[in-house]
């Protein structure tokens, strides 16, 4: 043990506390641990982020100089007694090789990785406090005895030399927080101008500035469009790859940039002024509308930003509450972004996508909510009404996903193992390495099960990605065609319904006719998957119908029924799932005026569960007639076919779909256009009839 008042000992420790080194690795350790204990207890902000990059920074500049102190440090007191000092020496020095050791992983996870390890992050915040629970006793201990001691003289240079060592920790601490302050006051972020355009219409008073849709921002105020975009940059980042290229092609992404959606939008622009159509704004293009674009002076009513991103990223996990009323009816908050997040700089872009990774929790708080795990959520925009506001008359439901579901046999509340959400089907769980990926609020999911919900939103537009082009539309399109076959396997809820398409159809004929007899033609269309109503959405032109064939062996159509001619109309007569909504003098909404709209004349769709019949009768007198008229209500059809045929019929029934009907198509874009929607076959079924004895 070194005794007090020995000459070598006393110059030997003087000397240690007088070594420049020793001030400014204390400077350094005190520094990180008021910046760590900032980061961790206070609220987010701009000096408080400047920490996270500086304690980073520094952390790693000070391992080198920590390492030689430690080790001359060691070689010096290693043969010393063992006492209290020593020890709280011993395990503060075990407590930083484990809090320099966690920080280099967190910082190589925060730089190349996806997220930060929680475990990891947990390790450096409790060696933290070991380090100040060991060090702080043997400092002090230490300077307790040596300006305690009863030889003063003798211990002089020693207590001079901590004095120093104070001032110099002192001032390396200061130049450090002065970095801070430095930064903090040179940094200028993207000016966010949360106001609208000077000539903005307050239509429906100061208090509703985006009536008549439902939407509201947490201030009641615009909200500048770039807030909320840069959905990009959460897959550039590396963080959210996958999500992103899902996003990318889902019909989210395009619902402003929608070119139907444009042309009716400008089309309700004109006729009713531009402020009406906010409308339609809060679901289809929210950026513009919180950006004040939707106003009387704005001729494309879209703000670039929001015409390329329609409901981003930050639009949807920016909503902080929501109501069942529909059209829109929630709040969005403007999140507040990062170092550099809306700089768009690609030399700035790091310290951002580092930041988020290394100190995450308020991207977490202020994004992610359990808001968005109920049916609740999606009924905000897919429940939809006009009222006098609209049409000048009254109040009509349109489509309504949401009570459809609330009503439906896949609705049970209180038993998760029975019920199916809106987000199990549309956003199915898909393998994935994303840091969001695992759910422990889901009864039947984990933390760690490796597996995110797709940001696809698989649904029924097959038109849209391959229309407007899109890299991976036709992937899309793709699966969505199997989506609406069914085809598509969802695990989780497999044991919940039936094996099969998502509607189902059935052929019921004779086994046998004979010529002269009628050959009745039945065919059942069964709701057996959808959560909704078949056909869902705007059924005014969406169009699903029966396509009936019947040939003989050789190949000869002897009658059909839903088939399509050269300029892709359905054939009059057909077995349609359709709406037919009238303006307020019977006039029929046939160019998706719904501002007009007023009552339906005429409606069909399944609702879940339920089933529909087709219904055809075919003749077999000498020849086919070709004058018979369908009646339209019964969808029956009386075919004449040679009393003298033998053989078999073969009769192939299908049921098709596509997003937009052609009349609407060819008003909006010209007959001339060559736009047309594909039609997706969502199930086939054929049965053969003999004929004759």
């Amino acid at each position: 043990m070194f005794k007090t008042g020995s000459p070598s000992t006393t110059d030997l420790k003087a000397g240690e506390w007088r070594r420049p080194l020793t001030a400014a690795i204390a400077g350094l350790l005190l520094f990180l641990t008021l910046t760590g204990l900032s980061i961790l207890f206070l609220d987010f902000s701009e000096p408080n982020q400047v920490m996270v990059l500086l304690h980073t920074l520094l952390g790693v500049v000070f391992l080198f100089p920590f390492v030689w102190y430690q080790f001359r440090h060691w070689r010096i007191y290693r043969r010393a007694t063992l006492t209290h000092v020593k020890l709280t020496g011993w395990l503060s020095m075990a407590a930083m090789v484990i809090v320099c050791i966690s920080g280099l992983i967190l910082t190589y996870q925060a730089l190349f990785g996806a997220r930060i390890s929680y475990l990891w992050d947990a390790v450096h915040i409790v060696a933290t406090f070991a380090i100040i629970g060991a060090i702080l006793p043997h400092i002090i201990a230490i300077v307790w005895r040596i300006f305690r001691a009863s030889k003063k003289e003798a211990v002089r240079p020693i207590q001079a030399a901590i004095l120093r060592f104070s001032s110099g920790t002192a001032v390396m601490m200061a130049v450090c927080f002065a970095l801070v302050a430095a930064f903090v006051a040179a940094y200028r972020p993207v000016p966010l101008h949360n106001e609208f355009p000077e000539d903005y219409n307050f239509l429906y008073g100061d208090d509703r500035p985006f009536a008549p849709s439902l939407a509201r921002t947490n201030t009641g105020g615009a909200f500048d469009p770039q807030s909320l975009g840069g959905s990009k940059s959460c897959g550039t980042a590396g963080c959210h790859s996958e999500i992103a290229e899902e996003w990318s092609v889902s019909a989210h992404r395009w619902s402003a940039m929608d070119p139907v959606f444009r042309a009716v939008q400008n089309i309700m622009g004109e006729q009713n002024g531009a402020e009406s159509t906010r409308y339609c704004g809060g679901c289809h293009d929210p950026i513009s509308l919180f950006g004040g674009s939707k106003s009387l002076f704005q001729d494309d009513l879209t703000n670039p930003i929001g015409f390329d991103e329609g409901v981003s990223c930050i639009v949807c996990h920016g909503i902080e509450e929501s109501d069942v009323q529909g059209n829109a009816n929630y709040v969005i908050h403007q999140p507040e972004r990062y170092l550099f997040e809306l700089a768009g700089n690609d030399a700035t872009r790091w310290a951002t996508d580092f930041l988020i990774r290394a100190y995450p929790k308020k991207h977490i708080e202020s994004l992610q909510h359990k808001l968005f795990k109920s049916p609740q959520f999606c009924a905000s925009c897919h429940k939809q009404f006009i009222d006098e506001e609209i049409n000048n008359v009254g109040w009509v439901q349109l489509q309504n996903q949401y009570d459809n579901w609330l009503e439906s046999r896949w609705n049970h509340p209180g038993d998760p193992t029975k019920t199916i959400e809106c987000r199990e089907c549309h956003m199915p769980l898909v393998p994935s390495m994303d840091p969001s990926s695992g759910d422990e609020l889901d009864y039947n999911r984990t933390t760690d099960d490796g597996k995110h919900r797709s940001h696809r939103f698989l649904g029924a537009n097959q038109f849209m990605p391959t229309h407007l082009q899109l890299p991976g539309g036709e992937e899309q399109v793709e699966m969505v065609n199997a989506w609406l076959r069914g085809d598509v396997e969802i695990p989780e809820i497999t044991d919940k319904w039936q094996d099969g398409p998502a509607v189902p159809i059935e052929l019921h004929v004779p086994d046998r006719v004979m010529p002269g007899q009628e050959m009745p033609i039945r065919v059942s269309i069964t709701n057996n998957k959808l959560g909704h109503d078949f056909p869902t959405g705007p059924l005014d032109i969406i169009q699903a119908w029966v396509e009936v064939e019947v040939t003989d062996d050789a190949g000869n159509v002897i009658f059909s029924s839903g088939t399509r001619n050269e300029d892709h109309f359905i054939e009059p007569g057909a077995f349609m799932f359709k709406a037919e909504p009238v303006d307020q003098y019977g006039n029929l909404i046939d160019r998706h005026n719904l501002w007009e709209m007023v009552g339906v004349r005429y409606r069909r769709a399944l609702f879940p569960g339920f089933s529909d019949q087709a219904q055809y009768v075919v003749h077999y007198p000498a020849s086919i007639a070709t004058d018979v008229e369908p009646l339209p209500e019964q969808a029956d059809y009386n075919v004449e076919i040679p009393g003298d045929r033998q053989g078999h019929a073969n009769v192939k029934a299908r049921l098709l779909y596509r997003k937009v009907d052609q009349y609407l198509l060819n008003a909006l874009f010209g007959e001339d256009s060559g736009v047309t929607a594909p039609v997706s076959v969502l199930s086939e079924t054929v049965e053969r009839i003999r004929i004759g004895r």
